[in-house]
């Protein structure tokens, strides 16, 4: 028992750096097969779509639920690092690097929120811990490729698609051989089509569900763009040089300890406040954005990124855990799935919305949208 969580935290590490492996490299491709500008926002919505569709696929069909977790996240794994290790063959043609994108993204559905289930089937005390330990794991693991990618900057960028392939199949291997389905686990639901709404019926599920949807509108759009701020910094400071790859990672990686540290401090306060504290301090970011982007000081611009991207994702964790607890028992793996499967299509509209809105806003002021989420997020939690 002891030794779950840490296998269940190491397997969401492996196979979630494959989320971000596309973006760490889109540079390189872009530059090197000529592709449009907007190539960026279209490669990280390929593979939210992908998610998206998947997590429908998987609530749906009730996956979760009615198969064992532990192998329903190893065969997720193996076949997400296959179509990551496609983009290789597809790279010349932007069409076919999106459609491999997607399916990474489709596969991913098999991994983050059954992650997520298997850990809820082993820890229902003190969940809010042990999924801050687990989303801290999916943001670390989104990082990653950009510090492998500013490890490798003299090598060609395939290396880091092959090495966060190797990953994910390790991950999915260690999760079905040293975690057994969990001791909670209602094995065997019958496949019921509108079990995923069963839990917006549930006022404590709908209050959590809004709330996370609005910490979604801002997180993977900050995400995404975190290295086009770096970049578009160099540009309008010259003299600044600002390491974009490594800084990348150490501005999204830290969300880990923010999820971590969220996780454990809602052991002693209630894991919804600290979640509206998290979400009301990134709302402040986003309106403090142009300023700071604008600032010709370079630490204060890195030191300001970081603490946005400490409370951005602190809240995650602490949202999903309200989810799990107050979602009908024997639908809860269909529930955590379908409010990630909800949860990733705002982020899609918030991406490209983003990505539309640089040519009219400008590089510096167009991240005050991102402050539509937390507000409507916090707005909701009032009639909860």
């Amino acid at each position: 028992m002891r030794r779950v969580l840490p296998v269940i935290v190491l397997a969401q590490f492996c196979c979630t750096s494959l989320w971000f492996a596309g973006n760490a490299v889109a540079p390189d491709i872009a530059r090197q097969f000529g592709l449009a500008d907007n190539f960026v926002a279209n490669l990280t919505s390929a593979v939210q779509l992908g998610f998206i569709s998947g997590t429908l696929a998987f609530a749906v069909l009730a996956i979760a639920d009615r198969f064992s977790p532990s192998r329903v996240f190893l065969v997720s794994a193996l076949l997400a690092a296959l179509c990551n290790l496609g983009v290789l063959a597809a790279a010349t043609e932007a069409v076919h690097l999106l459609a491999f994108r997607f399916l990474t993204g489709f596969f991913l559905a098999g991994i983050y929120p059954v992650g997520m289930k298997i850990a809820s089937d082993y820890y229902q005390a003190g969940l809010g811990k042990s999924l801050g330990f687990l989303v801290g794991a999916l943001v670390l693991g989104t990082a990653f490729p950009h510090l492998l990618r500013s490890a490798t900057t003299q090598l060609p960028w395939h290396y880091v698609l092959v090495a966060t392939s190797g990953l994910a199949a390790l991950g999915g291997m260690a999760m079905a051989v040293l975690v057994p389905d969990g001791p909670h686990r209602q094995a065997g639901q019958r496949l019921r089509f509108m079990a995923m709404l069963e839990g917006f019926r549930v006022p404590r599920f709908r209050a959590a569900a809004f709330g996370y949807f609005g910490h979604m509108w801002e997180l993977y759009t900050f995400w995404a763009f975190v290295p086009a701020m770096l970049s578009t910094y160099n540009r309008m400071h010259l003299g600044a040089e600002l390491p974009v790859p490594l800084l990348s990672f150490l501005i999204i990686g830290g969300g880990a300890l923010a999820c971590m540290g969220g996780g454990l401090l809602s052991q002693v306060v209630p894991g919804r406040n600290v979640a509206l504290g998290a979400l009301s301090l990134s709302g402040l970011c986003c309106l403090a954005s142009p300023l700071l982007l604008r600032v010709g000081y370079a630490p204060a611009l890195a030191a300001f990124l970081f603490f946005w991207g400490l409370v951005v994702v602190a809240d995650s964790p602490l949202f999903s855990t309200l989810v799990a607890q107050s979602a009908p028992e024997a639908t809860r793996g269909t529930a955590l799935t379908i409010v990630n499967c909800l949860g990733f299509a705002i982020t899609v509209v918030s991406i490209q919305v983003t990505s539309w809105l640089v040519g009219y806003l400008g590089p510096q002021n167009v991240y005050l949208v991102l402050v539509l989420g937390p507000a409507a997020g916090l707005l909701t939690q009032r009639s909860r």
